[in-house]
């Protein structure tokens, strides 16, 4: 038996007896499934940033005045407005999100001016911080990475306005002056995420791979064993990054089978690299991640970071967001149409993947029961944003740690004593994740007397 079967046997072994802490994630939840510890299930979390803003009037379901006197601008309330979904109608920019209206909870007024830019916040969108001063602090997507840990602690995956940029880097954070990656070539993120099963160039790379990580990180060990003692501690760091490495990539073929099992196929998409076939490749990667359990924490990035606007030509809008983010129409659409047929796209490709998630077995309900998707724009309200608030959208409660969905809920006006901004919101995400914070990001220097290092309360079940 070679060694990367050995090590998988024994990890096998490990995760049916004693639950040893360095069991892989999937095995033990298996384990804990058998033995019916329903507190063993992973719960997941997927952020899908669209670029261009997010209008908030595409929140407000049919019929809904966000404002007694029925005009259009901010609403003006004191305290929290709370409409059930049952009994009313999705705006239609959200529709294709029916299915799930019982599960969704459609948030207005959370604010984010300390993030305020002419475009894109950029980082500042999942770290609530100034948004051109680049990678200031760690993220919400790694934060929760951390606190809901799997075998990749995080999956950014993305879309720019051209096929030939492969990267994005400003979005996620791992700490000051730590870019995370947004991998924009669903090709690229599908051989790095599935290429130990691909038959092949794919599944010898990463056969090498793992065995260069076994020699290098032995190594390294031996080295330190020849170091004094001061020089240790130090060169230790060296000796874990490599370790660190090499157990993931062991974790990721101790599910091999699962891998194979699940494995999209991609083929079409990376043969027209079109920007819709490019977007839905990419969320197909991201279901697959999930469902494997290779990640628990998915950032899912739509144009934006700076200027990158997107066109869809497959959905008749041939012209990038810029355009008819200033107005202009095309093709017979104004700009309210054209802003009206991207999102509806989007919580399309939001609504495939719950679907997807729901048709997985968990626990005594499915993967989507665990799962929370938040919708955003990194833009907050508009192409150019005023960040007085900062639609959102959540489709599911995280195994209950949310209130149940079917809610339209208005939060108070800017500067209101019960206001809430974005950074309260992100740490009422580390509060149901079990990791709560005292603060988040950036306070807001216009909001001395609001609460800015507390939870929304209204959400939390």
């Amino acid at each position: 038996m070679n060694t990367l079967a050995s090590r998988r046997e024994l990890i096998k072994g490990l995760a049916l007896g004693s639950g040893a802490s360095l069991l892989n994630p999937v095995l033990l939840q298996l384990a804990a499934h058998a033995k019916g510890d329903a507190s063993a299930i992973r719960r997941r979390i997927v952020f899908v940033v669209q670029g261009n803003g997010m209008n908030p009037n595409h929140l407000v379901p049919i019929g809904v005045k966000r404002r007694p006197d029925g005009r259009n601008e901010r609403p003006k309330n004191d305290d929290p407005i709370e409409l059930g979904l049952k009994n009313l109608e999705l705006n239609p920019a959200l529709n294709p999100l029916d299915p799930f209206k019982d599960r969704l909870t459609l948030i207005q007024g959370l604010s984010g001016r300390i993030a305020l830019s002419d475009h894109s916040t950029n980082h500042g969108a999942l770290g609530c911080y100034p948004a051109n001063k680049g990678p200031m602090a760690q993220t919400i997507d790694l934060a929760l990475g951390e606190a809901l840990p799997g075998i990749m602690p995080h999956l950014g995956l993305g879309l720019m306005n051209k096929p030939e940029f492969t990267m994005n880097y400003n979005f996620s954070a791992s700490g000051p002056g730590k870019a995370a990656p947004i991998q924009c070539s669903p090709e690229l993120a599908f051989k790095s995420l599935f290429g130990s099963v691909n038959d092949g160039s794919g599944k010898e790379a990463f056969d090498r791979k793992t065995n260069l990580l076994d020699f290098m990180a032995e190594d390294v060990r031996k080295s330190r064993n020849a170091l004094a003692t001061e020089e240790k501690q130090k060169f230790d760091q060296y000796l874990e990054a490599f370790e660190s490495l090499r157990d993931r990539q062991a974790k990721v073929d101790s599910i091999r089978d699962n891998l194979k099992a699940n494995t999209p196929k991609l083929e079409h998409r990376f043969m027209k690299p079109t920007e819709t076939n490019r977007l839905e490749a990419q969320f197909e990667i991201a279901a697959a991640a999930l469902i494997i359990g290779l990640t628990n924490v998915v950032t899912l990035v739509s144009g934006g970071g700076g200027q990158h606007y997107i066109s869809y030509p497959e959905l008749g809008i041939p012209v990038d967001g810029h355009h008819y983010g200033h107005g202009g129409g095309v093709e017979g659409k104004d700009h309210e149409d054209c802003f009206r047929t991207v999102r509806q796209y989007h919580a399309k490709l939001i609504s495939g993947l719950a679907s997807k998630l729901n048709t997985v077995k968990e626990g005594d309900g499915t993967m989507l029961d665990n799962t929370l998707i938040i919708y955003i724009s990194d833009s907050g309200d508009a192409h150019h944003p005023t960040l007085y608030e900062w639609p959102v959208v959540m489709l599911g409660n995280l195994g209950g740690k949310f209130k149940k969905g079917g809610r339209y809920l208005q939060l108070p006006q800017y500067q209101a004593p019960k206001h809430r901004t974005m950074a309260n919101f992100y740490l009422t995400l580390l509060e149901a994740a079990g990791k709560p914070r005292k603060k988040f990001g950036i306070m807001d220097p216009n909001l001395k007397d609001i609460d800015q290092n507390g939870i929304v309360s209204e959400l939390l079940a």
